[in-house]
């Protein structure tokens, strides 16, 4: 059969992402991708090192980032994006912004880290009060507190497990119930951390049952990158994705622009034991 009237593929816009090496959920991220959109991935060197701070701050330096960004360049992506929690808030805000600076200088485009992103999330959403869910150990997650604090976010309750490797196993029921203990009192949203915890289909099931946003790692990293591409992430019944379905929001109103984007780009207690409140879960 002769094909050639259909005149080839469509262009493609691509994204390019770069993970830790032990970054198992691909098919998720792409989940949250629109058709005429591509993923490039790449992955950090391989370190023999447990998720930890220690960890983090390997995976994260600007000589890995500089080679990673390097391998993606052939592709030719339109936007960077840097695919790591715990390794974009090690280094606090500043560090973050380091991050993104040294990953635009090497591919000349634009770069979002996760942790850049969760942030950017929260403002669009209006949310400084949250609760927080990570699979880290204690200090892990301490360090994510130390850095929403320092952007004005305070957690107002956290869950988490304690892991040091195979977090992309965590089952979906596991998440659920690490929401529900987490969040306490009058909260503007929830944030559950790390790019290896899957959460797409979780999400709207919490946010019907907890009535607020509830926003996750992958989920912010991918909606910010679409957001420079100009183009929406697909997320149904995800509260930051579609503006409707946020708490008090018209059907009817059409979202407004993100500030300093155009118009056009809307379409880890200590470890050997739990912490003192709550008896390892608050």
């Amino acid at each position: 059969m002769d094909v050639s009237f259909l005149g080839g593929p469509h262009p493609q816009r691509g994204v390019g992402v770069v993970a830790p090496f032990d970054f198992a959920l691909d098919r998720e991220l792409w989940r949250w991708i629109p058709d005429e959109v591509s993923l490039h991935l790449t992955r950090t060197p391989y370190v023999p090192v447990e998720v930890s701070l220690d960890l983090a701050r390997v995976v994260s330096e600007h000589e890995t980032l500089g080679e990673a960004v390097r391998a993606l360049s052939a592709a030719e992506p339109e936007v960077l994006a840097y695919a790591c929690t715990s390794g974009s808030f090690v280094g606090g805000t500043a560090g973050e912004r380091a991050m993104c600076e040294a990953m635009t200088r090497e591919g000349a485009v634009a770069s979002v880290t996760t942790s850049g992103a969760l942030l950017e999330a929260l403002d669009e959403l209006g949310a400084r009060r949250i609760a927080l869910v990570t699979p880290y150990t204690w200090s892990v997650t301490q360090a994510l507190e130390e850095y929403l604090a320092e952007a004005g976010v305070s957690v107002t309750g956290r869950a988490y497990l304690g892991l040091t490797r195979h977090i992309w196993k965590v089952p979906y029921r596991d998440v659920a119930d690490m929401a529900r203990r987490a969040v306490r009192g009058s909260v503007d949203a929830l944030f559950i951390s790390c790019t290896n915890l899957p959460t797409y289909d979780v999400i709207p099931q919490l946010e019907a049952e907890l009535r607020m946003p509830v926003i996750s790692a992958n989920q912010v990293t991918m909606w910010s990158a679409l957001r420079r591409l100009g183009t929406r992430a697909v997320g149904p019944y995800q509260a930051l994705i579609d503006p409707a379905a946020r708490p008090g929001a018209s059907p009817l109103a059409p979202p407004a622009p993100p500030q300093g984007l155009p118009a056009e780009g809307l379409s880890d207690g200590p470890p050997a034991g739990p912490p003192a409140e709550g008896g390892g879960w608050t």
